[in-house]
């Protein structure tokens, strides 16, 4: 079980932060090519699930899983989009991303007056705080080496 990364967008689709935890697999492309191309896909998807969905859907497009990977979504009231990739093995990280946002997002960032808003979050003390919770999740678990690597010498 484990954690890849973590974006929050604003509602215009500019990255406001970006953290990876264990991300095996780089895109091959500028950071900025990648936030762009994810926040066109989640537009996409988040248009698809509401115009194809056979019910009403009170809380919209919630995640996506690929044979690698599962995408968690939250949006907030006020556009902000969290979106955090983890295993298969995490079935929803709703509650994660709802208690980063009201937790650690407004109290370190919104009531922060001297964090300035719609910019790329530059904050020591929300990486920090974010990283931390991020390691305490139960599914949470850094990627560990091979045990049998010592053999491999011989």
């Amino acid at each position: 079980m484990t954690v890849h990364n973590l974006y929050i967008f604003d509602r215009n689709g500019s990255c406001l932060f970006y953290n990876e935890w264990n991300r095996k697999k780089q895109a091959g492309i500028s950071t900025d090519e990648e936030f762009k191309l994810m926040y066109g896909m989640l537009f996409s998807i988040r248009s698809f699930v509401s115009k194809m969905s056979p019910q009403d859907m009170k809380d919209g497009f919630l995640s996506f899983q690929t044979s690698k990977y599962r995408l968690h979504y939250y949006e907030t009231a006020s556009g902000l989009k969290f979106v955090m990739n983890t295993d298969l093995s995490v079935s929803n990280a709703r509650d994660t991303l709802q208690h980063i946002y009201s937790n650690l997002y407004v109290d370190l960032v919104v009531k922060n007056p001297l964090v300035p808003s719609c910019q790329p979050l530059d904050s020591e003390l929300f990486g920090t705080r974010l990283d931390s919770f991020i390691r305490s999740l139960p599914y949470y678990s850094p990627t560990l080496p091979d045990p049998f690597w010592f053999w491999s010498w011989f």
